[in-house]
């Protein structure tokens, strides 16, 4: 597929243009699916007030799904990068992948930039020579003649910013930027002085790359390094457990209902090795090692002391386990569940890595304090079904309940961090994430009473259902866990939260904020109702009513119109993809509006969003929006 530069122009040209050239209606392709990507690279990659970001049309396939990748993964750090990439799948990374190297657009004019002789010289030499005295390879020998890029994954480098080269030669010296191991151009990186790595960015800068100049193929010589991001990864070969193939599967299956890998895996990291940080109240805390590994992981762990973690919140030597770890919840699992949950982790990779300290301010993080708020909150349990109920609808209770701990996101916490007695599921703000967890209590929030439980089945399974589709933290335990559970467990948890009894929330939903008088007001609505215009009704339509299946409609979205616009804010500042489903493969993208709008630009058009079209949510000042950095 290799699209015209005037067609993806009119990605860029504003809402008015858009609309005309598809006659009003949203079409379903991948230009249109990209428009996510397109808003801040452009055909020939810009500046923002955010950095440059580069041109990605025409470079290989290969090294574009390898730095999709690397974001996904945290080896390569860009905020909104990472964050748009975090719920995909390999599958759609490769689809956007060969959608780029296939776009056949014109390239930018180089840069004129002053050298002297001997700065050309020395530069010509490293393309064209290398220095093999430092076993520095040619840059040509691994990146094609024409220095375009070579198939399947080495990408091109000219047409490219001085000071964009300067900056990614400078982030592989020092760590920043990573590649999959072995990392050969932090090698590379590295062995060349600061000259070197000025004089070879702006000579290569200042090169032509005639126009139709497409990767070179692929060479049947063996690259000068040994390259990890040319290279598919290997999967180490899982250790022989003693327990049973149907008790790790059935293990496996928990896992992914109770979302392990979720906080047990940092970006970038071994699965389930832990190192990830959670922000609390009280200070960050840092998810352990849950491999084999005998030195840092549960390799010494019994299958008893592992279960008295899960029920009674305690460590394999008796100490009392942050709360973080929500074995509030977990404390209703069967003993079976969690041997099997144990044999599965008995069964992954060992990976040796050490545990890091909680960074809790004092005394939350010391054995006193945590008997006390156990002693306040917690009470060790056993499930108990319900005789009026039938076994489907207890089944669904015992995974929300259980392994889902959806309460541990979607209930309000009072000053201590314990949940609200008789308020399980009412809502809450996520602290640290900026996300507020609207409550299930409450249809006008997020709650499914009235639904037919095939629509939450849906919304479970596949990221969007009719009318309904989630984001921010609930888009990744779609991704990471929903997704994957069965059609019974699916239908299960569905039948259960369509039974829970409704009630209205308490004023904790209202977000702090004061009244605007109303000319503020009135200039605030005006000027967002011009940046929607500007930005937003191509995709969801200028009555806010989006375009079915594809873009969600504004008017009457409880999302929208929640008593607290911290999710609305995060959407718009940051965009991202819903998660990438068997159902939905291939979402549809939010450009992250954070690169391109203030503040105040920000609540503008937030505040007119919430107020159109019969929405009457009230508006959002730019303080509200400071807050939700």
């Amino acid at each position: 597929m290799r699209l015209p530069a005037r067609l993806l122009a009119l990605c860029l040209l504003g809402p008015s243009l858009v609309a005309a050239a598809r006659g009003g209606a949203v079409q379903d392709s991948m230009t249109q699916r990209m428009q996510a990507c397109v808003v801040c690279h452009g055909e020939e990659g810009r500046a923002t007030r955010e950095g440059y970001h580069p041109r990605i049309a025409g470079k290989p396939a290969g090294y574009l799904f390898e730095q999709l990748r690397n974001f996904r993964e945290g080896r390569r750090h860009n905020a909104a990068m990472n964050h748009l990439t975090q719920r995909m799948s390999d599958d759609y990374l490769r689809e956007i992948a060969r959608y780029f190297a296939e776009l056949d657009l014109p390239y930018p004019p180089p840069q004129r930039l002053a050298l002297s002789e001997a700065q050309q010289r020395a530069a010509r030499r490293l393309v064209f020579e290398g220095a093999p005295e430092r076993q520095l390879p040619a840059c040509v020998s691994c990146h094609g003649t024409a220095m375009a890029g070579r198939l399947p994954a080495m990408p091109g480098l000219l047409s490219l910013p001085a000071d964009y080269l300067i900056g990614q030669l400078g982030a592989w010296r020092s760590g920043q930027r990573r590649a999959s191991p072995p990392d050969c151009m932090a090698d590379v990186a590295r062995r060349l002085s600061d000259e070197e790595v000025g004089s070879l960015a702006r000579w290569l800068s200042a090169q032509t790359l005639p126009q139709g100049t497409r990767p070179q193929a692929q060479a049947t010589q063996p690259l000068p390094l040994r390259c990890g991001s040319g290279e598919a990864p290997v999967d180490a070969a899982l250790p022989a457990v003693a327990a049973p193939p149907e008790r790790i599967a059935r293990g496996a299956y928990l896992a992914r209902a109770g979302n392990c890998i979720g906080c047990h895996t940092a970006r970038g990291g071994a699965p389930l090795a832990g190192g990830r940080r959670i922000e609390t109240p009280f200070g960050a805390v840092v998810s352990s090692n849950l491999t084999p590994d005998a030195r840092t992981g549960l390799g010494l762990w019994s299958a008893d002391a592992f279960w008295r973690a899960m029920h009674h919140g305690r460590s394999r030597d008796g100490r009392l386990l942050n709360p973080a770890f929500p074995y509030a919840s977990f404390t209703v699992l069967t003993r079976e569940d969690s041997d099997d949950l144990y044999a599965y982790l008995r069964s992954v990779p060992a990976v040796e890595r050490a545990n890091e300290p909680h960074a809790l301010s004092f005394p939350f993080g010391t054995q006193p304090a945590l008997a006390v708020w156990r002693a306040l909150f917690f009470r060790p349990r056993a499930f108990v079904p319900e005789p009026q109920q039938d076994a489907r609808w207890n089944r669904g209770k015992y995974l929300v309940q259980g392994l889902g701990h959806c309460a541990a996101c979607h209930s309000p916490r009072n000053l201590l961090g314990g949940i609200d007695a008789g308020d399980e599921l009412g809502g809450g703000l996520m602290p640290g994430a900026g996300w507020f967890a609207p409550s299930l209590a409450t249809p006008r929030e997020a709650g499914v009473q009235g639904w037919d439980p095939a629509r939450v089945v849906a919304l479970l399974r596949d990221g969007v259902s009719a009318g309904a589709s989630v984001s921010g933290s609930m888009a990744d335990v779609v991704f990471d866990s929903t997704q994957h559970l069965g059609a019974d467990d699916l239908l299960a948890m569905a039948r259960y939260l369509t039974t829970i009894p409704r009630r209205e929330p308490g004023p904790r939903h209202e977000a702090p904020g004061r009244a605007l008088p109303p000319q503020e007001l009135q200039a605030m609505r005006e000027r967002g109702r011009a940046l929607y215009a500007d930005r937003c009704a191509a995709c969801h339509g200028e009555d806010g009513r989006g375009a079915p299946g594809i873009y969600p409609a504004l008017a009457g979205n409880r999302a929208v119109t929640l008593a607290r616009p911290d999710n609305l804010v995060q959407i718009i500042r940051h965009g991202g993809f819903a998660p990438s489903t068997a159902g939905n493969p291939r979402p549809f993208g939010m450009p992250p509006f954070g690169q391109l709008l203030g503040d105040a630009d920000i609540a503008a058009v937030t505040t007119f969003i919430r107020g159109a079209w019969g929405n009457a949510a009230s508006p959002v000042s730019v303080l509200q929006v400071l807050r939700l950095r």
